[in-house]
């Protein structure tokens, strides 16, 4: 795997694991805040070919 593919795939695997922290009783909303915001703002360019659009729908989406 590239670096740029390793550290794009990194950051997003921390952001999935920070939302399920979020959800977890007695989390510390204010460094999910912070820690959120940093890593969303740290995520590298998606590496070529990605496309957000492929992959499963999701409730909520597709009307």
């Amino acid at each position: 795997m590239c670096p740029r593919c390793e550290d794009f795939a990194r950051t997003v695997a921390l952001l999935g694991d920070l939302a399920l922290y979020a959800h977890t009783d007695g989390a510390d909303l204010d460094f999910v805040d912070a820690v959120g915001s940093c890593l969303a703002v740290s995520l590298p360019e998606p590496p070529p070919g990605f496309d957000p659009n492929e992959g499963p729908e999701y409730p909520g989406q597709g009307w």
